[in-house]
């Protein structure tokens, strides 16, 4: 009797827990939507209909362009696009020929209308861009452009996520889009792990190092045009994990100082002016700050532990949050950009806390969070009111969190694949997709443009 009694009142207490973390789940969705931009709000209904080739020659790239700006929109999480199966036979190729009616009429009930034409030479192809809104369409054109350039596949991309981008922009109120933007990351894919790089969607995978060692966490600079990470590298006689910076405009790497000891996750001030990076040239690992160059050192935590993978506040620039196991296990703690006033951001329960990110708003922080008996998954949180949202579950383990520069989207990497590779997901956890394939692939990090 005792027992099923004892088991009685367990089930209780599961229950209750469950039902207070839905509600508390509920609860959140409001300043959690509100902060990602991924409001319940009713999402414009648009169609990209088929882009109309000038000639034989230019159908593969009138092919390509209205593919990829159809899956531009639809990663971009803030609009709703109608499927091509929908559309009316006739789709127009300059706004002359646009008849609103057979728009918004069901099936496809859009809003607006993307639509255009594509001409092509041996020397360039040229490509003329509207988006309509169908319900005023005596309206002038939402977004008019003309693309020019050479004719190959990377530049009728490139044109293709520029429109799309112009597009999420009018439809946003002037969010950027992040069509254009790269990230950054590590591959074992040809032996040492070396830094790569690739398009938003997983397209031109590429490497820039070929230090053949050993590469890691590598971070944009606020303006795209450098990525500083960890790398190995001798000083004063030893190899030692050091801080090192490579230039995407010179395709080289460039100098940064060494110090003693080990040197790891460095992290950008929003004016790319200064670098906060974690070494142990005093003793223990701490958190020290220089110039973009790796001058001036100046050390701003002095605890007992490991201080490690700090993230600068990307919109007020006053304050750093970091881990440090000062307290036993590693946890998240925040203090000014200066070292001073230091706080513990306390979880509900302990476990293991790695990786933060700061969201663009600089008010929502993801990081992965391994509670206890149970794996490494991402969280977001409200880090003026601590509040939770938990993005991944029972998909294997889930690590190093970035966000776009939208705000709407997070780069991860994840081992539910069965190996570790890049993936990325609306900031709800939602609309998972994966980027990488070849070999293994972690530690993303998504440029601002």
């Amino acid at each position: 009797m005792n027992g099923a009694l004892n088991r009685f009142r367990f089930l209780s207490i599961v229950v209750l827990f469950g039902l207070a973390a839905q509600l508390t789940f509920a609860q959140s969705q409001g300043w959690f939507r509100a902060g990602t931009g991924l409001g319940d709000v009713n999402k414009p209904r648009l169609a990209i209909s088929d882009f109309a080739a000038r000639s034989d020659s230019a159908k593969p790239h009138a092919s390509l362009f209205t593919q990829v700006v159809r899956d531009d929109l639809q990663f971009s999480g803030i609009l709703e696009l109608a499927s091509p199966s929908f559309y009316p036979p006739q789709a127009p190729s300059v706004p002359a020929e646009l008849k609103p009616a057979v728009w918004i009429d069901p099936p496809t009930n859009a809003n607006f209308l993307g639509f255009g034409n594509l001409s092509e030479s041996t020397a360039e192809v040229a490509i003329e861009a509207w988006l309509y809104d169908v319900r005023n369409p005596s309206s002038q054109a939402v977004v008019g452009k003309i693309y020019r350039g050479a004719p190959t596949d990377a530049q009728v991309r490139k044109f293709a996520h520029q429109f799309a981008d112009e597009i999420i922009s009018k439809l946003s109120g002037g969010l950027p889009g992040v069509a254009s933007t790269q990230i950054a990351f590590v591959s074992s894919r040809g032996g040492p792990k070396e830094i790569w790089v690739m398009n938003y969607d997983g397209s031109n995978q590429r490497p820039l190092t070929s230090l053949k060692s050993i590469s890691l966490t590598p971070r944009w600079s606020p303006d795209a045009s450098r990525i500083a990470f960890t790398c190995f590298a001798p000083s004063a006689g030893v190899t030692s994990a050091q801080i090192c910076m490579f230039s995407m405009d010179t395709g080289k790497l460039v100098s940064f100082a060494r110090y003693r000891g080990t040197n790891i996750t460095p992290a950008w001030s929003p004016d790319g002016a200064q670098i906060v990076f974690s070494s142990s040239m005093q003793g223990s690992p701490e958190l020290y700050v220089t110039d973009a160059s790796g001058n001036r050192a100046k050390r701003l935590t002095f605890a007992n532990g490991a201080n490690m993978s700090p993230t600068w506040n990307p919109k007020t620039g006053q304050t750093i949050a970091f881990v440090s196991d000062r307290g036993g296990t590693p946890q998240l703690y925040m203090m000014n950009a200066d070292g001073t006033s230091t706080t513990k951001l306390d979880l509900p329960d302990k476990g293991y806390v790695i990786d933060p990110a700061w969201a663009p708003n600089g008010q929502l922080m993801a990081f992965s969070w391994r509670r206890p008996n149970d794996n490494y998954d991402i969280y977001v949180m409200d880090a003026a009111t601590q509040q939770l949202v938990e993005l991944t579950r029972d998909q294997g383990r889930n690590e190093r969190p970035s966000w776009a520069p939208d705000g709407r989207h997070i780069v991860f990497e994840s081992t539910r694949s069965g190996t570790r590779q890049i993936w990325t997901m609306l900031a709800d956890g939602s609309q998972p997709h994966q980027l990488t394939n070849a070999g293994h692939n972690e530690s993303p990090n998504w440029s601002s443009k």
